[in-house]
Order: C-alpha cells, then sequence, then structure tokens
C-alpha cells in the first residue's frame, strides 16, 4: 500500500476503490495464482449451478404439470409421481453438493487474498507457494465465524419469521395491514445488510487478529462505527454489480434470450471473468477497508508485528494477537 496507516482513516470510497486497483495492478502474478487455482473455480461453481439448477427445476415443473393433468390412480400418474419425488431429491442433493463446493472455495479465496493483502501492508516478501501452505490453517478460522454468522442469521430470519406470523394473525387483511408488512420488509433488509457488512469484515478479523467466531464479528461491529455508511456503500456497489452479472448470465446464457448458440457462449465467458475480476477485487477492497476502519479508530497496527504473527511458524499459523495493536492517538 502507497498510504501510511494513519493516512488510511482520510480514504473514502474512489480512494478505497483506487488503492485495491493499484494494489492488484502491482502485484498482479501473486493475485492472477489466486485467482486461477481459487476464485476461478469458485466463479465456475456459481454460474453452471445456476445453468444445473435451472436445467432441473424445468424438468421437475414439466412432469409436475403432466402429473396434473394424469387421472389418479393410473400406471402412467403413478410413473410421474415417482419420477417427480426422485427429480425433487436429485434437486436437493445437487444443492447441498454446490453449497458445499461454494462454501469451500469462498473461505479459501477469502484466506489466500486477505493473507497476501496483510503480506502487502507489512512489505513482507510473498510467495504463491506461502499464500498455499498458510490458507489451510486460516480457513478453519474463517469457517468457526462463517457457522457463527450463520446461526446469527438463522435467529434473525426465525424472529423476523415470528414477527409476520403474530402480526398476520393480530391484524389479519387490510390496507393498514399491507403498510405495516411493508415498514417490517424495510426494517429487515436494513437489519440483514448490517449484519452482513459485519460478517464480511469479522472474515478479515479472523484471518488478522486472535479473535474468530462471535469475538470477531463483535471487534467487526465496533470497528464499522463511524465507518457504516462508507460500508454499507461499498458492500451495495459490489452487489448490485455481482446481480447484474448472474442477471446477464441468466437471461443471455440459461435462457439464451434473443441470441444465437455462439453469442451465448461468448456471453457466458463475459459473465465468467467478470465475476472472477469481481470475486478478487470484493476480497481486496474488504481487507483494505478493515485497515481504513483500523486507523479511523486509531488502532495502530505495528507492520513488524503483524509481518511476525503472518509468518508460518513450526506448521503453525500465529494470528495477531491484541497486544501487536498499539492503541494511539495520534494528530490529525
Amino acid at each position: 500500500m502507497d498510504k501510511e496507516q494513519e493516512e488510511m482513516q482520510f480514504l473514502g470510497l474512489f480512494g478505497i476503490y483506487k488503492e485495491s486497483y493499484k494494489m492488484i495492478i502491482a502485484w498482479r502474478k501473486i493475485f492472477t495464482k489466486i485467482t486461477l487455482s481459487l476464485i476461478l473455480p469458485l466463479s465456475f461453481i456459481f454460474l453452471i449451478h445456476i445453468e444445473i439448477s435451472d436445467v432441473l427445476f424445468r424438468k421437475i415443473m414439466h412432469n409436475s404439470q403432466e402429473m396434473i393433468e394424469t387421472p389418479q390412480g393410473t400406471s402412467q400418474y403413478n410413473k410421474l409421481s415417482d419420477m417427480v419425488s426422485s427429480e425433487w431429491v436429485t434437486f436437493f442433493l445437487f444443492k447441498i453438493v454446490y453449497f458445499t463446493f461454494l462454501l469451500i472455495f469462498s473461505l479459501l479465496s477469502t484466506s489466500a487474498v486477505v493473507y497476501t493483502v496483510a503480506s502487502i501492508y507489512t512489505s513482507r516478501e510473498v510467495t504463491f507457494k506461502k499464500v498455499m501452505s498458510v490458507v489451510p490453517k486460516v480457513w478453519k478460522r474463517l469457517m468457526v465465524t462463517f457457522l457463527c454468522a450463520f446461526c446469527v442469521f438463522f435467529l434473525y430470519n426465525f424472529a423476523t419469521a415470528l414477527v409476520i406470523i403474530i402480526l398476520l394473525l393480530l391484524l389479519g387483511p387490510g390496507d393498514g395491514t399491507v403498510a405495516i408488512f411493508i415498514i417490517v420488509g424495510l426494517i429487515y433488509f436494513i437489519g440483514f445488510l448490517y449484519l452482513t457488512v459485519v460478517w464480511q469484515l469479522a472474515s478479515v478479523v479472523s484471518v488478522l487478529e486472535e479473535s474468530y467466531g462471535f469475538e470477531a464479528m463483535k471487534k467487526s461491529k465496533d470497528l464499522i462505527k463511524g465507518k457504516m455508511w462508507l460500508s454499507v456503500i461499498i458492500f451495495l456497489m459490489l452487489n448490485i454489480s455481482f446481480f447484474l452479472v448472474q442477471f446477464l448470465f441468466k437471461n443471455f446464457v440459461v435462457h439464451g434470450w434473443r441470441v444465437s448458440s455462439l453469442d451465448r457462449t461468448a456471453y457466458g465467458l463475459l459473465c465468467f471473468l467478470l465475476l472472477s475480476h469481481l470475486f478478487l477485487f470484493g476480497l481486496v477492497i474488504q481487507t483494505v477497508l478493515y485497515f481504513v476502519c483500523k486507523s479511523y479508530h486509531h488502532q495502530n497496527i505495528d507492520k513488524s508485528a503483524l509481518s511476525d504473527h503472518l509468518e508460518v511458524y513450526l506448521g503453525e499459523y500465529e494470528p495477531l494477537t491484541a497486544k501487536d495493536v498499539q492503541l494511539e492517538q495520534y494528530q490529525v
């Protein structure tokens, strides 16, 4: 990074984007290797899942419609019923396999990119071999944080569903009810957005500090104070770009919306490359944002201490401990 940590607190949206882009260009060799080994498979898994899910679901809908039009009790009806049941089992098993591989490559990619950015920040030598040797150890910490975040999201969604059910039972249908549910929906979206931002920054905390799991999420919550709007805008812009790529792939590749087979292939390749770049760029931005938040709260990380803790010593990963974070009030 070109900027000292004291200066990073002043980086805004475009400053963080510029810093992330310059880092990727300057260290394109190591980031290219990470992309080829981890991020390209992640992008492929995500896109091929959309294609296969669409094929399986359309087949289920077609057979279900035929079953509705077939008299019950006939051999044809029983055959279609068994076929639909089997297809639903296949569909859900495919989803389980997909989410498993997506989670694995997501956490591995996060580990690799965050570790690499932190190594660049400390001006220490970083090689692809070293990154890949550290990744499996860091990945375990990220998994714990993910599981804790999953529990939080589950409880949040469960509580929201409970509130909706209670409101339905108490209020019943009516114009006023619609307005209330719109308000509940907005509150839910804001809360979901906040939890997602906290979880993303907690992933970086899990790699670079001694905290992980719920403790990492608590630290993340404290870090984004004062930088909440910046964090939310970055998250929204990245996810809008992500959904645009997904929309492009669904309509022009999966559904073949007014395009030839050759055009579908070209659009598929374009979406694949765009998504890979977006994943990499998003992870680098996520890590740069961590240092910006640290700087904003005057939590000056000693670079030599961070460098020591990023080393692989006797095969053990040593996270950054609290004593290595010097809390300093510096003049602005």
